[in-house]
């Protein structure tokens, strides 16, 4: 019997996918990827629908087969079908979600991926501690799933040694099976994951190495759309990977001294709008950093959306206006309130046309 070698060389893999920011996220992330490192002793895979966008990287792509969303049209199943590809003839592979960033190389993620182990982005509370609905609870108890012990894990990194891919199967299996009693839980497919995996592989985890920003993703897709489009077309050239350096982790807010003076001048603003006023505030600092400065209308955006969840309802056009114009804020914008009061106009008129 002649067994199959397999090939050695660790894989990068990512699956992209649908709308052009999923696509402009992967490129950041392999660019990133590509600056921590000195030497690249790994390859990079990426399954998607747009190939021609990858055609400056160093990257083999392939297709997404229609059959890996499975019976309910799952697309997040995608993932560990996709994985499980590589593996059958990788020893070794990292599905790394588009929405991340390396402070490290790769190499020593893949250092992590030790046969009788699972890597995730990060280990989670107890799935019972989770606040998941009780009929899905219910349902993975009545079949034996539901252990007290059980992590969740966060699948912005999904790493395994091949030995252990049948992992991925299980994985599958789980999702195809429980998808109707999960009622729409967005972290299904995470769950299925650490189900699958629970007292099989240990655990391992790697928020050090790279950034995962399912939170506070408004303001990091600004930087990364800021990114793209001053590289577009020379993504990995010597100026687009040391300009990678520059987008950090940390959200772009005015020093503390100012933000300390501003919390005191918006006293003199009704209570209903200081909030509203001080998050706008954080979009109107002239920050040296070019990417941060691509944060200043998330800020705008996320102030008046911050409002309206407060208040339980839209701001009127009308009542905007009188926001926007208050003399503590015109004051304090300066020369931003122009482009704050006209992107938030637009915003609102956008959002009151049916």
């Amino acid at each position: 019997m002649i067994t199959k070698q397999m090939n050695k060389r660790p894989q990068l893999v990512y699956l992209a996918f649908g709308a052009d920011i999923y696509q402009f996220e992967a490129i950041f992330s392999i660019a990133s990827s590509l600056a921590r490192s000195v030497r690249r002793d790994w390859d990079i895979q990426v399954f998607t629908d747009a190939p021609a966008l990858y055609a400056g990287l160093p990257v083999a792509t392939h297709s997404i087969s229609p059959q890996w969303k499975g019976p309910h049209d799952y697309h997040f199943r995608i993932k560990h079908a996709a994985l499980q590809e590589v593996l059958r003839e990788h020893e070794i592979a990292a599905l790394v979600d588009t929405d991340t960033f390396f402070h490290e190389s790769p190499q020593k993620l893949f250092e992590r991926i030790l046969p009788g182990h699972l890597l995730c982005n990060s280990i989670g509370s107890k799935l019972v501690d989770a606040g998941h609905s009780a009929t899905f609870l219910a349902a993975l108890e009545s079949n034996g799933l539901l252990d007290s012990t059980m992590r969740q894990t966060n699948s912005g990194v999904i790493g395994l040694h091949a030995a252990d891919s049948i992992v991925l199967e299980r994985s599958i299996a789980l999702m195809d099976e429980h998808y109707s009693a999960a009622m729409g839980v967005y972290t299904f497919e995470e769950i299925c994951l650490a189900l699958a995996a629970h007292n099989r592989l240990a655990l391992r985890e790697c928020p050090d190495l790279l950034h995962h920003y399912w939170s506070r993703k408004a303001h990091f897709r600004a930087k990364v759309l800021a990114w793209h489009d001053k590289h577009r077309d020379t993504p990995t050239s010597e100026l687009a990977l040391r300009d990678l350096h520059d987008v950090s982790v940390q959200l772009p807010r005015p020093p503390q001294p100012l933000r300390t003076l501003q919390k005191i001048a918006t006293l003199a603003v009704p209570p209903e709008q200081r909030q509203f006023t001080r998050e706008s505030l954080y979009g109107c600092y002239r920050y040296s950093n070019e990417f941060d400065r691509a944060c200043s209308r998330v800020w705008w955006e996320k102030a008046l959306e911050n409002a309206e969840r407060r208040m339980g309802d839209r701001l009127n056009m009308h009542t905007l206006n009188l926001w926007l114009n208050h003399p503590v804020l015109r004051t304090l914008a300066g020369s931003f309130h122009q482009d704050l009061t006209r992107h938030l106009g637009a915003l609102r008129a956008e959002g009151d046309n049916p």
